[in-house]
């Protein structure tokens, strides 16, 4: 498999799940984050909109971050998270052109 492959079936992996295709959805809402910023939401943001634990939401959060469909920044206690939206459109061509 080349790592293209392995790469795309990353990105599938990390979409089939219900609660990560959920948490990619709440990313996507603008102005939601308690942190003031206009994109993005906090861990503690996302446990409450996901209902799910922190340390569920962290194990979801690097599956996405592994897979590159959010970024992730440290700031003060929280981690705050966005989606990638260049690396989503580009696997939305790339699945588009392999189907």
């Amino acid at each position: 498999m080349t790592s293209a492959d392995q790469s795309f079936a990353r990105l599938l992996h990390a979409i089939s799940d219900p609660t990560r295709r959920k948490i990619l959805q709440s990313l996507k809402v603008k102005g939601e984050c308690s942190l003031g910023k206009e994109t993005g939401l906090c861990a503690r943001d996302l446990e409450e909109r996901v209902r799910v634990s922190q340390p569920t939401i962290s194990h979801h959060m690097g599956v996405l971050e592994k897979a590159g469909l959010i970024e992730t920044q440290k700031v003060g206690q929280w981690r705050w998270y966005r989606r990638n939206e260049t690396a989503i459109k580009g696997f939305a061509r790339n699945l588009r052109a392999t189907l």
